[in-house]
């Protein structure tokens, strides 16, 4: 097979997952394709995915009719469907797993984002979807909020993979590994094994810079445009690299714990002006993912370059991060307000799709 730029991600320790799923994609045989022939190690699925997998065909119309008749709510109805979807898509992907010993091949499915502050609520959904779905490469989507975080601890304990979403700051990062490794130490202490336990840590990147970058041409910074969010996510895997060098974490990776791999994802670029692989090419390194859509997939494939870069420059990350503080734009408020933003955003998404299976329902009366 001819190497292309994707399946030399690879090489540096890289895995590259797809941030989409339709049936479409699926149905066309596209997704078997992107597996084989680009080394597609895994897939991620969220409310705007589905709303507009769901709003944007006909593919879902008879089973919308045809559950409807046993399933009384909206909600339910949806669920039942995306279970179905991420079932399909984790069979596909399974190989992969099985060939990483799990490492990779997994397929997420977000609980409601109506639960982003619900603690309780989250942890018995995520249960539901995990039993529900019943596939081993599987994770269930958490946000990262403050109630996120006992959810995702105690989701850990019992031994569900979480994919830790919506995160955006240092602060909370920080947080979601003490979760991590607060998570397995419980089920170590129960006596269970940790070595199936999978999960990552998802930064969402480029909504940081679609918040900052006007305040930068304001204050006349414009050296510093789009440069926040991959000198955010450069800092992140040093606080990565920190947890997993910690006594605390081999001591849990000598009993068999996998590492919490971060995770990039919002990696299309926003801005015209930016190369289309900016938040590609400049967060390649071992034990990282990045979460693509189908466009950016594309980029990379026709004219990515992989090579290791996010360890390079770290002088000057921290150079540009001081002089963010120095501009007098508090990085910490910005990431709280993206992470407030976004639940608001997924909010909608998930109001529009049920919206759009009402009014498939209405129109087959």
């Amino acid at each position: 097979m001819t190497m292309n730029p994707l399946n030399k991600l690879q090489e540096h320790g890289q895995s590259i997952w797809l941030d989409l799923l339709d049936r479409d994609i699926m149905d066309s045989g596209k997704l078997q394709s992107l597996i084989a022939d680009d080394d597609l190690r895994g897939l991620t699925s969220n409310p705007s995915i589905f709303e507009k997998a769901i709003s944007g065909s006909d593919d879902y119309d008879d089973d919308i009719i045809k559950l409807s008749e046993t399933i009384d709510t909206n909600v339910a109805l949806f669920f039942e469907m995306a279970i179905a979807d991420i079932q399909r898509a984790a069979d596909l992907f399974r190989p992969v797993f099985d060939q990483t010993e799990g490492k990779d091949g997994f397929v997420s499915i977000e609980v409601s984002p109506y639960l982003a502050q619900d603690t309780d609520g989250t942890i018995e959904q995520a249960r539901e979807l995990w039993q529900k779905v019943n596939r081993k490469n599987v994770m269930i989507k958490i946000p990262g909020t403050t109630q996120g975080l006992p959810a995702i601890r105690e989701c850990l304990r019992e031994g569900i993979n979480i994919n830790v979403t919506l995160l955006f700051g240092l602060p909370r990062y920080r947080e979601i590994t003490e979760a991590f490794m607060g998570g397995l130490e419980d089920r170590l202490k129960e006596g269970h094994s940790i070595k199936d336990v999978a999960s990552v840590a998802s930064f969402f990147l480029s909504r940081i810079d679609v918040m900052v970058d006007p305040i930068l041409k304001e204050k006349g910074a414009d050296h510093l445009v789009g440069e926040i969010a991959i000198a955010s996510a450069k800092l992140a895997y040093q606080i990565y690299l920190d947890m997993v060098a910690s006594d605390r974490f081999k001591a849990l990776e000598a009993k068999g714990a996998q590492r919490q791999r971060v995770l990039w994802a919002s990696t299309s670029a926003k801005d015209p002006s930016f190369s289309d692989v900016k938040y590609v090419e400049a967060l390649i390194g071992k034990d990282t993912i990045n979460t693509l859509p189908m466009e950016t997939i594309d980029a990379f494939r026709d004219h990515g370059t992989a090579a290791d870069t996010i360890t390079n420059d770290l002088k000057a990350t921290n150079a540009t991060m001081d002089e963010l503080k120095n501009l007098g734009i508090d990085i910490d408020t910005i990431t709280q307000k993206l992470e407030n933003e976004g639940i608001s955003k997924f909010n909608k998404a998930f109001e529009n799709l049920i919206k759009s299976i009402a009014d498939q329902k209405r129109k087959k009366k």
